[in-house]
């Protein structure tokens, strides 16, 4: 849950909306409905939706995610999990009420902890769920980052760090290096794999 809180409120901060939400989905869908976790995701998932619509003069869509975006973070403290929950709630309203504000001033900041995070701040295993989505945003292949994501969360979950966690967090940092990254990335991806298939089956 907080990797992939951190990573979609850095991805938002950073100005992808729409990928924002793409970060938080699978762990809001696999929660309990009505749970704080839920309601949170849930809620931050449809402001960042507001937000997108907002932007692209969709001003009915917005008012619509604004009034049930609020709803949903109403439901959890204001300050649930170090999130400035109060804070987007009250700009909700505002971005309800007057949905051409975007095109005056920035979308609201969200902060973790009291602080905005951004992208550069994502440690490991945050990093690599904020790797997958911004790759889905600037069109690099999905199934590569995704297997990656995965190798990634493996050698994390063991402790360790390795090539594949390493690269993910270049390619969130490493604004001006992202395409050579993608390209390494790649490349390892596709070197493991190979691996895998030449061993799959020679037990059975």
């Amino acid at each position: 849950m907080d990797a992939a809180l951190r990573a979609g409120v850095a991805v938002y901060n950073a100005g992808y909306y729409h990928a924002a939400h793409d970060a938080w989905e699978d762990e809001w869908l696999a929660l309990e409905d009505g749970t704080a976790d839920e309601r949170l995701l849930h809620g931050l998932v449809q402001f960042t939706a507001a937000v997108h619509h907002a932007r692209g003069r969709n001003w009915a869509g917005a008012v619509g995610l604004c009034e049930s975006a609020r709803e949903y973070l109403a439901a959890v403290p204001g300050d649930y999990r170090g999130v400035n929950v109060a804070d987007a709630g009250d700009y909700l309203g505002a971005l309800g009420d007057d949905p051409e504000r975007v095109e005056r001033e920035p979308p609201l900041a969200l902060t973790v902890d009291g602080g905005a995070l951004e992208l550069d701040d994502l440690e490991p295993p945050a990093a690599v769920e904020a790797a997958v989505v911004l790759a889905e945003a600037l069109g690099y292949d999905e199934a590569e980052f995704s297997a990656a994501a995965e190798y990634a969360r493996d050698t994390l979950s063991d402790g360790g760090y390795g090539e594949f966690a390493g690269l993910l967090c270049d390619f969130v940092t490493e604004r001006e290096q992202r395409a050579l990254v993608a390209t390494r990335l790649g490349q390892h991806v596709r070197r493991k794999q190979r691996r895998e298939d030449d061993v799959a089956g020679l037990f059975d």
